[in-house]
């Protein structure tokens, strides 16, 4: 582990002249770190291109910035606003949840629900042993009483738990009953376990009830002498509807909510509703407390909601249709959305060349984990360039600091060689506090769904590289693209999927072209719907990548950093979600593939994702359309039939991710085939969303589907769409300092594209008809 560290993010990532952008350091180690303002031009230090190239920005920022430790708070839980003091029971008490556990008995005790201090041992709380026992305890600050369970709890099981405590007679009582029906939970009844348990036991003495304590869900207070107080012992699973009540509650009451959901009246002093509040349009961070307070709880660090709860009877898949099954609120030791640092510096952004910038940071030898670049995008206050380079930063949250070099076990297959991990790999590996990517697991095995970069993104950085694979991946490997268009002097504009997705059209309407990153694989709806009225509406679009428009996505509008994917039953995916649970929390649509929803990406680019290999790539040959009058001006200079032989990316155009034609799917029928790949390896297998029968032959030597092509089609108002179907062909750009047959190729089109009027051969037909 290095010894001089420095990590940062910023508060947004698109910003204007004129905007107020925040940094965000941490630093350990030293307590100083250089700073330098940067333009990022390219990004890949493979030996056949140009190197890393980055120009130095005159700012009042430059210079040593002071910077220090910080800390961030880990895990998802929920916090209640109570001024009152009233959860601060100093009478009689009872505690529920139903409750669903997914990571436990592995020596560290997860709390569940009530007011608990850690380091000082006072209050009470019920929670989960280290020994996978349900417990309640109570602490005076000396000494702590426990009650547990005589049954263990089982992962993946469906529970009702309560505890009462009577402060006069001391007696405490634990109340443990599973709640599985057919469909909710992992084991059926023909297991025959006996999950059951009901203890009684009287307390030496009463617990102690602090003032400033917190009443926490999912949690308990903890404090350190240098970061001061912060929740720990967190609850990985799901906790349905819960509360307290100022009584003992009675055998048959309880009986009553384990059997209904449905508190006592008499006696609530909270009782949260998880199911309370939800909208077709989504899910907000609040459990409403339906009780006579209104103690409203709030989430932190974006606790999974439209979860399926103890009563889902597998009839409804969303939270849309029947929500009061849908009360599972799901909760992770390892959750990061914020990691709130203390801002380290803020600037108003100057008259700025729109583009790619970051704050580079450099401490001790500048080395290594010594260096930071933190990466943001400048876009034209007023658009006046021609082209728009539309950067995929919604695929940059989804993989942002994945862990699949290391925990993926398809990794090596795919990609056909072991990793080669360098010192930040496995700092990233070894820090919870930078959070998990949609490609990763929590500690409990579930899928990753929400992603931010208001945290330290360690592969959102130029010149790193994918450890698993050898090349560079998004962000680094979009600066191949950027590096283009600056080495041949285009005028041109950045805007981000951030852009795009809150203002829609409007963001992409003041440019003739749009080009794409190498991996635009993430869209929410509002992003595809302007991308699709841009081209019907005479835009030129040029998809510079493979397997893009797959995934739904969505964010919230007052939280435009913060994504949210599922991965269902279809498509490649590193997760599956559970059964009931492919409905989006952030705003009720169904997410998984847009193929699936009716909106595969051929009916709007004419190619859609095929097949992927990670060891090799391949050039493309000439198709015969590339040479009717209609397209054949795309091919002016270039000699010979094939297309890309070379590049950064596994010295070939055609590679990595790869997508083809289909009519079946949606292709435009007037569409070009330009240009196409073949002979891929046998790493390259059929996509499983193509797969409706497995047999032998579906891999890159046998089957005639896995290509990459190169596609042309016209749109209403001279509108046009080249595709390249991979995403290695950006990479192939810079090789040989960007003179090469894959550059010449994309000069040609985006030259045309980028004038208004009609494209070259707008007036030849190979066919009676004339699309236009």
């Amino acid at each position: 582990m290095a010894q001089i560290k420095v990590f940062g993010y910023t508060d947004k990532i698109s910003v204007k002249p004129g905007d107020e952008l925040t940094f965000h350091i941490h630093a350990d180690g030293t307590d100083k770190a250089m700073a330098q303002l940067v333009r990022l031009i390219h990004g890949d230090e493979h030996p056949s291109g140009p190197g890393f190239i980055e120009e130095e920005i005159a700012s009042p920022l430059n210079g040593e910035w002071k910077v220090r430790k910080q800390y961030t708070q880990v895990g998802s839980f929920l916090t209640v606003d109570d001024p009152g003091q009233r959860l601060g029971q100093d009478g009689d008490f009872t505690l529920c949840a139903f409750i669903y556990p997914t990571l436990h008995g592995n020596g560290v005790r997860q709390a569940l629900l009530g007011r608990w201090d850690i380091y000082k041992n006072e209050g009470f709380a019920l929670w989960i042993n280290q020994k996978g026992f349900l417990e309640f305890g109570v602490g005076d600050g000396e000494e702590v009483d426990y009650l547990a369970a005589e049954a263990p709890l089982i992962r993946n099981m469906w529970y009702f738990v309560a505890a009462s405590y009577d402060r006069k007679s001391g007696k405490a009582t634990l109340y443990q009953e599973c709640v599985a029906t057919r469909y909710n939970s992992l084991l059926s009844k023909v297991v025959p376990y006996d999950y059951r348990s009901h203890v009684r036991e009287t307390f030496r003495f009463k617990p102690k009830n602090p003032k400033d304590l917190p009443f926490l869900i999912a949690g308990a207070r903890d404090w350190h002498e240098v970061r001061g107080s912060f929740v720990a012992q967190n609850f990985n699973g799901k906790i349905d509807r819960h509360g307290m009540f100022d009584r003992v509650l009675t055998r048959e009451e309880l009986d009553g909510i384990r059997d209904t959901g449905k508190p006592p009246q008499s006696g609530i002093i909270a009782y949260w509703d998880t199911t309370a509040g939800y909208t077709d349009y989504g899910i907000g961070d609040e459990v409403r407390d339906i009780g006579p307070h209104g103690l409203h709880s709030k989430g932190y660090n974006r606790p999974v909601r439209a979860q399926t709860g103890f009563n889902w009877n597998g009839r409804n898949d969303s939270f849309r249709l029947a929500p009061q099954e849908y009360g599972g609120v799901e909760f992770h030791n390892d959750a990061v959305i914020d990691c709130k640092w203390e801002p380290t510096k803020s600037w108003t952004v100057p008259e700025l060349k729109s583009g790619a910038y970051a704050m580079r940071l450099r401490a001790g030898d500048g080395k290594g984990l010594g260096e930071e670049y933190v990466v943001f995008f400048v876009r034209a206050k007023t658009p006046k360039a021609r082209i728009a380079f539309l950067v995929p930063t919604a695929s940059y949250l989804a993989y942002a600091n994945e862990h699949l070099s290391f925990d993926a076990q398809m990794v090596q297959p795919i990609s056909g060689q072991p990793p080669i991990v360098s010192e930040i790999d496995i700092e990233l590996y070894q820090t919870k506090d930078f959070g998990l990517s949609t490609y990763d697991h929590h500690a409990d095995d579930a899928g990753v769904c929400y992603s931010s970069y208001r945290r330290p993104i360690l592969n959102m950085r130029p010149r790193s590289r994918l450890s698993s694979m050898g090349i560079t991946w998004q962000f680094p490997a979009d600066l191949s693209i950027i590096g283009w268009l600056e080495h041949l002097n285009y005028d041109y504009e950045v805007l981000t999927d951030e852009d795009l997705h809150v203002e829609g059209l409007a963001a992409l309407k003041p440019y003739n072209l749009v080009i794409n990153g190498s991996h635009p694989e993430y869209y929410s709806e509002e992003m595809l719907d302007a991308t699709e009225d841009y081209i019907a509406e005479g835009g030129r679009l040029i998809y510079m990548g493979g397997n893009g428009y797959y995934w739904n996505i969505g964010f919230r509008p007052e939280e435009p950093w913060c994504m949210e994917v599922r991965k269902l039953d279809s498509g490649m995916r590193a997760w599956n979600a559970r059964p009931g649970e492919h409905y989006l929390a952030t705003n009720g649509q169904r997410s998984g593939l847009w193929k699936n929803l009716g909106r595969p990406p051929q009916k709007l680019t004419g190619v859609g994702f095929i097949s992927q290999g990670f060891e090799s790539a391949r050039p493309y040959r000439r198709m015969p359309d590339s040479y009717h009058r209609r397209a054949s001006w795309m091919f002016e200079g270039i000699e010979g039939e094939i297309i890309g032989d070379f590049g950064l990316a596994h010295e070939g155009a055609a590679g990595i991710e790869i997508d083809r034609y289909d009519l079946s799917l949606g292709t435009p029928p007037h569409t070009l085939i330009v240009a196409a790949s073949g002979g891929h390896s046998d790493n390259y297998m059929l996509v499983c969303e193509e797969i409706l029968y497995a047999y032998p032959g579906m891999t890159g030597t046998h089957d005639y589907r896995i290509r990459a092509d190169i596609t042309y089609f016209t749109a209403p108002h001279d509108g046009a769409v080249v595709s390249t179907g991979s995403i290695a062909f950006g990479q192939s750009l810079p090789f040989n300092n960007f003179d090469n047959n894959v550059s010449k190729l994309l000069k040609n089109i985006v030259d045309a594209f980028a004038k208004k009027g009609k494209l070259p051969g707008w007036a030849w037909t190979a066919e009676e008809k004339q699309w236009r």
